[in-house]
């Protein structure tokens, strides 16, 4: 980031770092956090959560999973969707190597145990196989699309949370989005908490002009006003002072924010930028890593 991005510390003022850090969502703002420097300001977050159809819910009288295994069962009767790309897959692996008790990155040279991504890839072939073969080449956008234009998928157990389509009106049907289910005991599954930051280029022409708005941009007021009529996911929380609408409508984000975690990047490796660099190389080997679980 050096030499390409502003550190925002030296710009933005201390009592809207204050806010930022008290009332981002989960670990944003400190994921942003590199070598001493903020390099950008958390004005959009994510992570997977559960949706459904409450229409078709109510229709089949189908309680909503508890578990992993409850997801298994439906998902054997054809009602499943869920994204498995390669990134996607990703994500979903390392979620379910922090249930199975190893968080990935902490030792140097390796993401995980033998032990622990083989029954973790195990685990997440044995939900895929159970869903259309589409699945494979859905992102969580194309399985939300999926969802509410047909009438067959009723619930996804974990996929990037989009906003919009809790909006009524945005598409055919209405998705409510909700907790993440169990696994092997009564801790709530832990997804990998994403999104996106705006920066300062240091080729800016107008820091005086850039600074105050990229506060304006980051705070409580345009999270909950402008950057949400936008459609997107806010990155700052504050429910206490959010209107009716936009709390429920965001419960998967809002009501569960403090759940999710970023996944830990041991040694030097601190804050987005390096779990990104090492997440990266570890996608581009996902394939492989795949063939460990048909063996």
């Amino acid at each position: 980031a050096r030499g390409i991005l502003e550190p925002l510390e030296n710009h933005l003022r201390p009592e809207c770092l204050g806010e930022l850090a008290a009332a981002s969502v989960g670990r944003s703002y400190e994921s942003y956090w590199w070598n001493g420097h903020l390099w950008a300001s958390p004005i959009d977050a994510v992570a997977p959560v559960s949706s459904w159809r409450p229409d078709l819910m109510a229709r089949s009288g189908i309680a909503l999973p508890e578990t992993f295994e409850e997801v298994l069962e439906l998902a054997k009767r054809g009602l499943v969707a869920v994204p498995a790309t390669p990134v996607d897959s990703l994500m979903h692996f390392f979620m379910i190597c922090c249930a199975l008790g190893e968080e990935p990155f902490v030792s140097a040279g390796s993401v995980v145990s033998r032990e622990t991504g083989v029954a973790a890839l195990r685990k997440l072939r044995t939900l895929v196989d159970c869903c259309a073969r589409e699945c494979l080449d859905r992102n969580p956008i194309q399985t939300y699309r999926e969802m509410v234009t047909g009438d067959r998928t009723l619930y996804c157990p974990f996929a990037y949370g989009y906003s919009n389509y809790s909006r009524p009106g945005f598409a055919p049907r209405v998705l409510r989005f909700g907790n993440l289910v169990t696994m092997g005991g009564a801790r709530m599954l832990r997804s990998t908490l994403g999104g996106a930051g705006l920066a300062i280029s240091r080729r800016c022409a107008n820091l005086p002009l850039a600074a105050p708005y990229l506060e304006f941009v980051s705070s409580a007021i345009a999270s909950a006003g402008c950057i949400w009529i936008a459609a997107d996911n806010p990155g700052i929380e504050r429910p206490g002072k959010m209107s009716g609408s936009i709390s429920r409508r965001t419960v998967f984000l809002h009501l569960h924010s403090k759940r999710w975690t970023t996944p830990t990047c041991g040694h030097d490796m601190t804050g987005i930028f390096g779990f990104k660099m090492t997440q990266g190389r570890w996608c581009m080997n996902f394939s492989s890593r795949v063939e460990i679980a048909r063996k």
